[in-house]
Parts: structure tokens; C-alpha cells; sequence
């Protein structure tokens, strides 16, 4: 059986990214990450492609002069590759229509709220605002709203009384770091399946 291969679009530090690049060395997950994309030429997710041998690719935002140019040429990037899974991590673009439409069921991200709470930036403080007792992270399959499609894996964390938005963004990081990876091999077993609004995980 043909390997599966995936690439990454990342836009900062790229912890997931390393996460899951780690557990593909561990065995963990049966595919090979064919390159790193970035919107950010100081993006430290390049130090960590170039440590794991893995190719990466600039496309910087600030070179185009409109979104539309911009995409186009992502796009271009991506099909070079042409991936069975596009995961983004940590990337800090919404991305248009004909995109997440050309790679519909074949694009996945992760938010650091128990969807469909929260969604948008700083969903850590948003609870912390709201009061809930119960946070945590949510990897999803990309649909053209945001944060809004069909959910793969949630992982909960505990709200604690003295917790603040860092605190709390810590913890679940670390949840971060183990649904991702999972979601990512349950992916590549074909074990996904999307049913409307449901992802029903196979035996």
C-alpha cells in the first residue's frame, strides 16, 4: 500500500507540527510529511522542518497584493506536493472557498476550545470570561466557516479557580499535542468518516 503524505501550514512556533512529526518518527502515525508551509519567513516551525529533514516553502502574505494572489499561489504550492491531508497548525489565516472547497474532507485543523464554544482567537480567555468549568481542544475537518466543521477529536481540561488565559492554554496544549497526532492516524487508516454534520470514527 502506497504511503500517505501530508503537508503542514503553519504561521509561529509549530508545536503541533512537531507533535506530530514526532509521532510519524515514533511509527505512530503510517505517513510521511512531504513539507512545511508557511505564511511567516521567521516562523520557528522552519527550525523545527529543517531539523527533521523536511522541506518547507514561503509563502509570505506581505508579497501579494491582494488574498485572492495570495491563495492562488498557495494553492499552487500545495498541489506541487499533492497531499492526501493538508493540517493546519497553528496557521493564523482564514482560508477562502476555493480552497477549503478543493480540498473539502481533505483539510484539518485544531482550536483550543470544545467547539462550537468559542470559536475565533484567544478562546483560552473566552472561557476564562465566560466562567465555564470545562475547557479543552477540538481537531476538525475545515469547512468554509470558521471553526465550524465536522468534529474528528475533543480533549477536555479542567477550568481551575486560579487559572488565567496562560495558564490554562498550557494545559491544553498539552491535549493538543496528543489528539492531533491521533486524529492525523486515524485519518490516514481511513477510519474517518464524514456524515453530514457527524465524523464517525470506524473500528
Amino acid at each position: 500500500m502506497k504511503q500517505g503524505t501530508f503537508v503542514v501550514l503553519a504561521s509561529g512556533r509549530g508545536s503541533n507540527f512537531q507533535a506530530i512529526i514526532d509521532r510519524v518518527k515514533e511509527g505512530f502515525i503510517h505517513a510521511r510529511c512531504v513539507c512545511l508551509i508557511t505564511d511567516n519567513p521567521d516562523a520557528y516551525a522552519i527550525t523545527r522542518a529543517n531539523k527533521a529533514g523536511i522541506p518547507h516553502e514561503v509563502v509570505s502574505y506581505k508579497s501579494f497584493s491582494d488574498k485572492i494572489r495570495y491563495e492562488e499561489a498557495l494553492m499552487e504550492v500545495i498541489a506541487r506536493y499533492n497531499p492526501d491531508l493538508i493540517i493546519l497548525a497553528g496557521y493564523m489565516r482564514l482560508l477562502g472557498d476555493r480552497i477549503v472547497d478543493t480540498y473539502h474532507g481533505k483539510m484539518i485543523n485544531i482550536h483550543p476550545s470544545l467547539l462550537p464554544a468559542f470559536a475565533g482567537l484567544h478562546a483560552q480567555q473566552q472561557a476564562l470570561d465566560y466562567g465555564t468549568k470545562v475547557a479543552g481542544c477540538t481537531v476538525h475537518f475545515v469547512t468554509r466557516d470558521m471553526d465550524a466543521g465536522p468534529v474528528i477529536i475533543q480533549r477536555t481540561v479542567l477550568v481551575l479557580d486560579d487559572d488565567d488565559e496562560e495558564s490554562l492554554s498550557s494545559r491544553i496544549l498539552i491535549e493538543e499535542h496528543q489528539a492531533y497526532p491521533d486524529a492525523v492516524r486515524l485519518f490516514f487508516e481511513h477510519r474517518l468518516r464524514i456524515e453530514g454534520r457527524r465524523v464517525r470514527i470506524l473500528p
